[in-house]
């Protein structure tokens, strides 16, 4: 029995598809373009179970687009700037390049064997002088257009990796990569507008129908846009006004208490002289700034003593208190507290033993008996306890309050966003340099644009805490390109998230002598098909939109949205295992004994058997690719990613599904070596006189067709290999008589084809078995002749007064009076009439017959 051998087959297409430059993009094609990228990966040194889901999905629309006639751009890169790379050069004292580098090389290796479809002449890491001098001129670009900016602002601040972090990489108010406790600093930071741009990102969602509903939808609370009053409290005794800002003005009657944040300019002024107020404001600092921090934090307070007045209650007064869950960087930093309708008010007010009278009550509370108790109400309801707005709903309400507001002249109707403008400034090496010149007498100047790109130092050291580009000898030191004073570079590197939010522009034209050209982004651009996970879905495809929007602004590109087509994959899960001595053990290691029980290889300890997570070096749950496709081939790896699970979802590695997957492709195999004697000569028309086996077997081959290209169009990849199976077996069970030999040939090529994406070295292999000289990648894509794809009977539904009592196969073009006729002599439906009179017969022409009988 002839048996395929993966190590052999798939080195030998690779090489093939190489030296023949068979993935090369022309980018100057008359044909359609289809532009198809996965999220590039970090070069961490290892590729990992989910990024060959992640790249053999992509791999297949790739791959099929081409098939169908497209000139198909599908580059690959590497997102090479970071804080990894930096501590990997102060553990293991080596140079981040060098580390970076290596690491690229070894993953590239990697991702070559698992066959994709990748135009590798486009491949630049974000490192490469030549992509970051490019992008430090859009950066100066921005900086013309006003879109840049900087200002002191409060960050959260890593002490161990001496870095600001992102609200995101503060997990438990610890940094995320450090685990040290994270502090708030007022650093001078670069910022780019992102908030000039709000709306527009906002309501550019409505456009992106092909995108996930769940990822449009975290973009839209990101973004946060809130309607709501600003309005001025006046504090007794001074005279000063508190800002404020609400969303819910028509809680007003219900503030027992005004709070500002530990940063308000108050606060400072107040703490001046007030050492206890002073150390609870370094206090509140301590902690990080996002929501889920703020949420879980206990909420405290410190009663500044200040009082204001309640803006429409003469002779109420409410105390004003610097809080901790109170931030500057939303609405004003300012607050009224409504304890009884949110939740982080009313904790507070139980704290402190303030009112909490409630305003807003269910219709059906009487408003004199309702309270609230641990539980702040947050419902509909009608307002009460509140002067002129009782009996209103809480829209009227909060309009009746915004209208007296501005026709007082005490207040505004407001639009806020949760969206804050993107600080990109990072205290770290490994990074693009800020292209800024610091001047004691012209301040921040521009690097001039034919001075760029400016080049990380290579002659750095790691040996001492803080920014290497600070402590680097005279790599800052330069003169002012204004009046040629001597002046200092900035020294913070940009976030890495700004690398990531233009390179799918730079695989158009990478060697360009500009960022990219523009003709050819805008010919290409947006991307058809964007494929990654779904935690890069707020932060890395918002700063995406903005960037191409504000390169829009700067006239490089002439459209909004860089991603046509948005995907997002599921995780690559697997049983974790530890030993009886409390170790995460790796699953290679753990056999079975003969009583079921599980043991170490290398140790003979016990192993328990935990829960199903997702694949991760620190729980050891991992799975090698090397070793899987060293074991089983690349093809194989890839038909399981595709069949297991649909791709949205997680996907579970088992060894039986593996195994499951090999036996196929093994199968796949000896139907074509061992079949060869049975088929027609290649070329051979497939004649029109058929044995009834032939026919069923050619509409099988077309049916297939069109469902696994439907399936693939809409990426329901696991749909697409079911069917492959259904068809395998059709194919297995043959043809007899006339025309057998011709369709039989017909059906075993369209399988290759169609696998073909899928496992594209076997594909190869068996093409040229099949006696074909050209590459199957070069072989247009299959079409399914419509007349075969439609049955010429159709299965009908009888029912007896709505209930199907049998199904009757009749010609699709049936008329209503047979079918009603049929339908009436049907055995099993007369048991159910029963002699009963028939009302009337409902006819549904290729679904149902509905017999209504009286009684």
């Amino acid at each position: 029995m002839s048996r395929y051998n993966p190590k052999a087959t798939e080195s030998k297409w690779q090489q093939v598809w190489t030296e023949t430059r068979t993935f090369s993009t022309d980018i100057r094609s008359e044909k359609p373009k289809y532009y198809v990228l996965e999220m590039f990966p970090y070069p961490s040194g290892r590729i990992h179970m989910g990024h060959v889901r992640n790249y053999t999905m992509g791999d297949v629309v790739a791959r099929y687009r081409r098939a169908s006639g497209y000139e198909v751009l599908h580059p690959m890169g590497w997102d090479a700037f970071g804080m990894p790379a930096e501590n990997a050069a102060m553990e293991h004292k080596v140079h981040p390049a060098d580390w970076t580098y290596d690491n690229i090389a070894n993953m590239r290796a990697q991702l070559k064997q698992v066959g994709l479809a990748i135009d590798w002449t486009r491949e630049f890491a974000t490192c490469d002088p030549d992509y970051y001098g490019q992008e430090q001129r859009l950066f100066l670009d921005f900086f013309k257009a006003g879109l840049v900016y900087r200002k002191e602002s409060w960050v959260n601040w890593d002490p161990v990796d001496n870095t600001v972090l992102a609200n995101e990489q503060v997990i438990d108010g610890r940094g995320w990569r450090s685990g040290a406790e994270v502090e708030r600093r007022n650093l001078s930071q670069w910022f780019l507008k992102i908030t000039d741009y709000a709306q527009d990102l906002l309501d550019g969602l409505d456009s992106l129908d092909k995108w996930p509903d769940k990822v449009r939808l975290m973009q839209e609370n990101w973004i946060g846009r809130s309607d709501g009053l600003t309005f001025d409290f006046i504090v007794q005794d001074t005279g000063d006004t508190i800002t404020v800002y609400t969303t819910r003005p028509d809680t007003i009657f219900g503030a027992s208490f005004c709070a500002i944040a530990a940063d308000h300019p108050l606060a400072a002024k107040l703490a001046v002289d007030n050492e206890a107020l002073e150390a609870f404001i370094k206090d509140c600092r301590s902690s990080g700034t996002s929501e889920e921090e703020i949420e879980k934090a206990e909420k405290r307070g410190f009663d500044t003593g200040l009082k204001v007045d309640h803006p429409f209650v003469e002779g109420q007064s409410l105390p004003v208190y610097v809080a901790n869950f109170v931030l500057m960087d939303y609405g004003t930093g300012a607050i009224f507290g409504c304890p009884a309708h949110d939740q982080r008010d009313l904790d507070f007010a139980r704290k402190y033993g303030l009112k909490v009278p409630p305003v807003v009550v269910p219709e059906d509370e009487d408003p004199a008996r309702f309270t609230v108790g641990d539980e702040a109400y947050t419902g509909p309801g009608r307002l009460a306890n509140s002067a002129f707005l009782d009996g209103m709903d809480v829209y009227s309400a909060k309009a009746a309050v915004i209208a007296r507001a501005e026709d007082g002249g005490w207040g505004r109707r407001t639009v806020n966003y949760r969206l804050r403008d993107w600080g990109i400034s990072r205290q770290r090496y490994w990074g693009t340099p800020i292209p800024i010149i610091h001047c004691d007498t012209c301040g921040p100047v521009a690097v001039p644009v034919e001075d760029l790109p400016v080049t990380l130092p290579e002659d750095v050291s790691f040996d001492r805490p803080g920014n290497p580009l600070d402590h680097h000898p005279t790599w800052k030191d330069c003169a002012c390109p204004s009046c040629g004073a001597p002046a200092r570079r900035e020294t913070d590197t940009m976030d890495t998230f700004v690398d990531s939010s233009w390179y799918f522009l730079r695989f158009c034209s990478p060697g360009a002598d500009e960022p990219f050209e523009s003709d050819v982004v805008n010919d290409w651009l947006p991307v058809n098909q964007y494929i990654g996970g779904v935690e890069h879905a707020i932060l890395h495809l918002l700063y995406a939109r903005f960037f191409t929007r504000a390169l829009k602004q700067v006239g490089r590109l002439d459209f909004d949205e860089p991603f046509e087509r948005m995907f997002t994959q599921g995780m690559v899960n697997h049983v974790t295992y530890r030993d009886s001595q409390g170790e995460w053990t790796l699953p290679d290691l753990v056999r079975r004994r003969e009583d079921g029980g599980l043991y170490r290889a290398d140790s003979g300890l016990e192993v328990a058997e935990g829960r199903i997570e997702k694949m991760s070096k620190s729980k050891k749950n991992v799975v090698d690719p090397d070793d899987i496709i060293d074991q089983y081939g690349a093809d194989t790896a890839r038909w399981f990613m595709l069949s297991d699970s649909p791709p949205e979802r997680d996907l579970q590695w088992t060894e039986a599904g593996i195994e499951g997957a090999w036996r196929f492709t093994q199968r796949l195999y000896r139907m074509v070596q061992d079949g060869l004697d049975a088929l027609a000569p290649v070329g051979t028309a497939v004649p029109v006189d058929l044995s009834e086996s032939a026919l069923d077997l050619r509409r099988a081959t077309h049916k297939t067709i069109k469902v696994v290209t439907g399936d693939i169009e809409e990426l329901h990849f696991n749909k697409a290999v079911a069917r492959l199976y259904e068809f395998a077996n059709a194919v297995t069970a043959g043809a007899e008589g006339a025309g057998a030999p011709e369709v039989l040939r017909e059906a075993l090529e369209t399988l290759v084809l169609l696998v073909g994406p899928m496992m594209p070295h076997l594909a190869e292999e068996l093409w040229r078995a099949l006696g074909h000289e050209r590459l199957v990648v070069d072989i247009p894509w299959p079409v399914a002749d419509h007349g075969l794809t439609v049955d010429d009977t159709v299965t009908i539904a009888v029912q007896v007064n709505g209930k199907v009592r049998d199904t009757i196969d009749v010609p699709r073009d049936m008329g209503r009076a047979d079918l009603e006729k049929m339908a009436l002599e049907n055995g099993k439906a007369l048991k159910f009439i029963d002699g009963k009179a028939v009302r009337k017969v409902i006819v549904v022409p290729g679904r149902i017959v509905n017999i209504v009988a009286a009684g």
